[in-house]
C-alpha cells in the first residue's frame, strides 16, 4: 500500500434486488441456467471527513417499472453508516444506466463527477438505435442536463486522480462512458468495479454481461480491473450477491445489508 496516499474506508450498500437465472448474465448464455440472482448496490468511500457517493441507485417507481424489488431506498443505508444524502458534496456515476444514476432529489449539495464520453454517448446519435437506449431513462439523462446547466457536473476525460488516494479509471465496455473507482484503504487498493463486472463469475471466467457497448473493451476491463488492484480479491464487482457474504457488516445488525470492503 503507498501511505503517503489517503487512506479510505469503503462500503457496499444493498438497496435492490432482482431474481434471474445465469443465462441471463453472460454473453451467450449459460449451460447450467441455475439461479443467479442480482443485487444492486451504492458505494461510500469516508477519508478524513470527505464523503464520495459512488452511483445513486433508482427509487421505487423505477423499480415497479424495471419489474426489481426495491428493498430500502440508499439514503437509508447511508444514514446508517452516519453520512446524510442531503449534504453529500460529491457524487460519482459510474455510467449512466437507471440502476445507476437515479433518485434525483436525493443528493441537492452534490456536484456530479460523470466521464465525457458517457455524456456525450447518453445524449449523442448512439441513443438513435432504440437497443442501445434499453438500459437508458430519458429523464435521467435529461435530469444531467439540467444538472450541467446548473453546474453540478465535473468531466473527467480518461484516468484521474480526485482526492488523494481516491482515482476514476475510464474502461468503457458496459457503457461508452463507463468508469471504475479505485480507493486506497488500510488493507490495500480496492477497485470498485461498478458494471465494469456485475459478478465475479463474469471476472474471473472472461465472459461479459450481456448488456454491452463493446465486447473488447468489457473483457481488457477485466485486465484492467485486475491490474489496478491489491490482489483480484480487492476487486469488488457492481451485482454480486456475494459482496455480502464475503466482507463483514459495519455492525451485526447490518449483515445483508451493508458491508465494510476496506
Amino acid at each position: 500500500m503507498d501511505h503517503s496516499a489517503g487512506t479510505w474506508e469503503a462500503y457496499a450498500i444493498r438497496y435492490a434486488h432482482h431474481d434471474r437465472t445465469a443465462r441471463e448474465n453472460f454473453i451467450g448464455g449459460d449451460p447450467h441456467d441455475g439461479p443467479m440472482p442480482m443485487d444492486y448496490f451504492v458505494w461510500a468511500v469516508r477519508s478524513a471527513g470527505r464523503v464520495f457517493v459512488i452511483d445513486t441507485g433508482f427509487n421505487a417507481a423505477m423499480g415497479r417499472k424495471r419489474g426489481r424489488e426495491m428493498l430500502r431506498p440508499p439514503d437509508v443505508g447511508l444514514r446508517e453508516i452516519g453520512i446524510e444524502a442531503a449534504q453529500v458534496e460529491d457524487v460519482i456515476l459510474s455510467h449512466l444506466h437507471y440502476d445507476h444514476c437515479g433518485n434525483h432529489k436525493m443528493f441537492p449539495a452534490a456536484r456530479y463527477h460523470v466521464q465525457d464520453r458517457e455524456m456525450f454517448f447518453a445524449t449523442g446519435r448512439h441513443m438513435c438505435h432504440a437497443h442501445m437506449r434499453i438500459p437508458f431513462e430519458e429523464d435521467d439523462v435529461v435530469e444531467m442536463v439540467r444538472r450541467l446547466y446548473a453546474g453540478r457536473v465535473v468531466f473527467h476525460d480518461g484516468d484521474g486522480e480526485i482526492a488523494p488516494g481516491l482515482s476514476l479509471h475510464h474502461v468503457g465496455g458496459h457503457s461508452m462512458g463507463l468508469q471504475m473507482v479505485r480507493v486506497n484503504t488500510r488493507r490495500g487498493w480496492v477497485v470498485l468495479a461498478a458494471d465494469a463486472s456485475h459478478y465475479y463469475a463474469n471476472l474471473e471466467q472472461g465472459r461479459p454481461y450481456p448488456i454491452t457497448y463493446s465486447v473488447g473493451e468489457a473483457l481488457e476491463a477485466f485486465r484492467r480491473a485486475y491490474e489496478l488492484a491489491s490482489s483480484p480479491e480487492h476487486v469488488i464487482p457492481g451485482h454480486d450477491p456475494l459482496v455480502l457474504e464475503r466482507y463483514p457488516p459495519p455492525r451485526p445488525e447490518l449483515a445483508g445489508w451493508i458491508a465494510r470492503l476496506d
